[in-house]
């Protein structure tokens, strides 16, 4: 069959617009860069690394985005980054240091400068004006210290809390307490402004499950410090605050009204509203009940949502916050939409859309993805997940890519 060229021409043309209009409905448009720490291999001594993901804004997809970077170290177990996005900082347990990595516009990751602690770092925070640095360490003892930073390069230790219950009771100073994580709270009123940090810790002394007990002190505590002038850190008044029986994760609220932290043995989420800055006070009606050994809590860019991963269980305890309050009221939807591959130990909501959540399986060497309803707060899962990773992912990490704006709630 012979055809026109004018014939011809029209195939062509249709053809041509058939395939664009294909490549466009296909056309993945990155939201989000997704950092997870893992190690290389499997063996205890292996390196650590960073690995870098795009997060497609239609469906929350991960897929490979930049080369993954030595992570600096061995046993990486935390991230953190400026509230620009533009630096990012990775603690690595066995070898005691802290790494600092450049973050370019299309998610390569830079290694510029390392801090080597005295111990094993467990946890670090970036002040909201990126101005410190606050690294939790210890493992028999708990310490805060708080670092200078100029443009993201790390400096000089500008303050040092050991954190004992000396103010308790004398008698509980020489109890082992061990770090577990660290929040860093933005003032209500002006949110380019630190207002105070937060650390939990639990005593080994009081809580030491197949070991001994020497103590009768409470397990479980949070520390607060007000930040003052220069980075001048200042016990807040009443602290350390009771907080159960192993805290495992912290977060605070985009506004600066609450504080969450999960607690790992008793299966609880427990709340505090801010009084006068830093001083922290139980929510009425709380804890809250999770799933088995709550690992990690993450709070969506709104403030309207708490998520906890649940390292057990392997699911997701979604809550909704109550914004007069603070209070979280539990989620209810099927069970199986929210569980995750096995051992989640990290969680995250995307900044840019808040409309994704994902978690690090350590076990599963994986990451689960969430598709997060904004009207209701409920997740389901999004295509293909989880999502392979290196060997036992422990940390993970969203930025936003672009111009595209970060979601916020002003109470």
């Amino acid at each position: 069959m012979k055809f026109s060229k004018l014939s011809q021409l029209f195939l062509v043309s249709t053809i041509g617009l058939l395939v664009a209009t294909l490549l466009t409905a296909c056309q993945l448009v990155t939201i989000d860069y997704l950092f997870v720490a893992s190690s290389v291999g499997s063996g205890s001594g292996s390196a650590g690394q960073i690995q870098t993901y795009a997060v497609d804004s239609q469906t929350g997809v991960i897929r490979t985005a930049a080369p993954s970077v030595a992570s600096g170290g061995v046993d990486p177990v935390a991230m953190a980054v400026t509230s620009d996005y533009a630096n990012l900082y990775v603690a690595n347990q066995v070898n005691h240091s802290v790494v600092h990595f450049s973050i370019s516009g299309n998610g390569v990751l830079t290694a510029k400068d390392t801090l080597t602690t005295a111990t094993a770092p467990v946890s670090l925070a970036v002040s909201t004006d990126n101005k410190y640095l606050f690294v939790a360490t210890g493992s028999t003892s708990a310490t805060l210290t708080e670092y200078a930073l100029s443009s993201g390069t790390i400096g000089a230790a500008s303050a040092t809390e050991p954190l004992n219950l000396s103010a308790i009771d004398p008698s509980f100073t020489s109890d082992a307490l061990v770090p577990t994580g660290v929040n860093v709270l933005v003032k209500s009123t002006d949110l380019t402004a630190s207002a105070a940090v937060y650390v939990t810790v639990y005593d080994q002394s009081a809580y030491n499950p197949g070991g001994t007990i020497t103590s009768i002190a409470n397990p479980g505590w949070v520390f607060g410090f007000a930040i003052g002038s220069g980075g001048a850190l200042a016990p807040s008044a009443g602290s350390p605050y009771k907080a159960g029986v192993k805290p495992s994760g912290i977060a605070s609220d985009p506004a600066g009204r609450f504080v969450y932290v999960t607690d790992f043995a008793s299966n609880e989420l427990i709340g505090y509203t801010v009084q006068g800055g830093s001083v922290l006070d139980f929510m009425a009606n709380g804890p809250f009940k999770t799933a088995n050994e709550p690992s990690a809590i993450c709070i969506d860019p709104r403030g309207l949502y708490v998520y906890v991963s649940n390292s057990l269980s392997s699911v997701i305890s979604a809550f909704a916050i109550t914004l007069s309050t603070g209070t979280p009221s539990t989620l209810s939807y099927t069970t199986g939409a929210a569980a995750t591959d096995t051992d989640p130990v990290a969680i995250t909501v995307d900044p840019a859309l808040g409309r994704f959540v994902y978690t690090a399986n350590q076990l599963g060497n994986s990451v689960s993805g969430f598709r997060l309803n904004p009207n209701d707060g409920t997740i389901n899962e999004t295509v293909s997940t989880p999502y392979p990773t290196g060997s036992a992912p422990t940390a993970l990490l969203a930025i936003p890519h672009g111009n595209h704006s970060v979601q916020s709630i002003t109470p």
